[in-house]
C-alpha cells in the first residue's frame, strides 16, 4: 500500500516564511557576520534556503545530533553523531533546526555550544511543535508553530524518506493507492 501525503504547508507559504525570517536575521545582524549551525540531516535544506536569503556574510558549519531512530517519537537519549569543524570561539553563531519538539535536544546542545565562547548563540527553526514540549527552549526566529503530527517533507523524514518534498506534509492512511493530496482538496474545497 502506497503512502497518502497532506500537504500542511504550501511550498509557496514555506519559500515566503523562509524569506521573512533571511529578512529579520539580515537586520538583526546588520554590520556582523553569521555563523549558521545547521543540525543534520532534516535542517540541511531549510539551512541552504536560509543562507540564500540572509544579505549580511555568511559562515556555516554542520552537527549531526540525534534523540531519533527510525520511529516517529523521541528516544529520550541525545547523542552527538558529528561535531562541528570549526570553532565557535567569538562568533555570532545562529543554530538552525528543521523541527523543535519535545525540545531536550536544543536543551542539551545549547549549553554545550556555548561552553565553546561563542560571541552570541541564538536559535532559529522552522517548526516548532508546542504540544510535544518537555523543555523548555527559547526559539529567537520561528518559521511555524505545527499541530502535534508527525511531520515530513522540507528536510524532514520518516525512515530516510520524504526529506526531499518542496512542502511540510503529513502521512495519512490511505486505501486508495497513495499520492499526495492538499489540505484543501481533502476538506472537500475544489480548484
Amino acid at each position: 500500500m502506497a503512502d497518502r501525503i497532506s500537504v500542511l504547508i504550501p511550498e509557496s507559504v514555506v519559500d515566503a516564511k523562509v524569506k521573512e525570517i533571511g529578512e529579520q536575521i539580515s537586520k538583526d545582524y546588520a554590520g556582523k557576520q553569521v555563523h549558521l549551525i545547521c543540525i543534520l540531516k532534516g535542517g540541511a535544506f531549510f539551512a541552504c534556503e536560509l543562507a540564500k536569503r540572509i544579505t549580511v556574510p555568511v559562515s556555516i558549519d554542520f552537527m549531526q545530533v540525534s534523540s531519533y531512530g527510525d520511529g516517529t517519537s523521541s528516544s529520550g537519549i541525545v547523542r552527538i553523531k558529528k561535531d562541528l569543524d570549526d570553532t565557535l570561539e567569538n562568533k555570532e553563531v545562529l543554530i538552525v533546526e528543521d523541527i523543535i519538539d519535545s525540545g531536550r535536544t536544543l536543551h542539551y546542545l545549547m549549553p554545550v555550544l556555548m561552553q565553546r565562547n561563542p560571541a552570541s548563540l541564538r536559535l532559529c527553526a522552522l517548526l516548532n511543535k508546542p504540544d510535544r514540549r518537555e523543555v523548555e527552549v527559547e526559539i529567537d526566529y520561528l518559521g511555524f508553530d505545527i499541530p502535534d503530527e508527525f511531520v515530513i517533507g522540507y528536510g524532514l523524514d520518516y525512515a530516510q524518506q520524504y526529506r526531499n518534498l518542496p512542502f511540510i506534509g503529513v502521512i495519512r492512511p490511505d486505501t486508495s493507492g497513495g499520492g499526495i493530496v492538499s489540505e484543501e482538496k481533502e476538506k472537500g474545497e475544489t480548484d
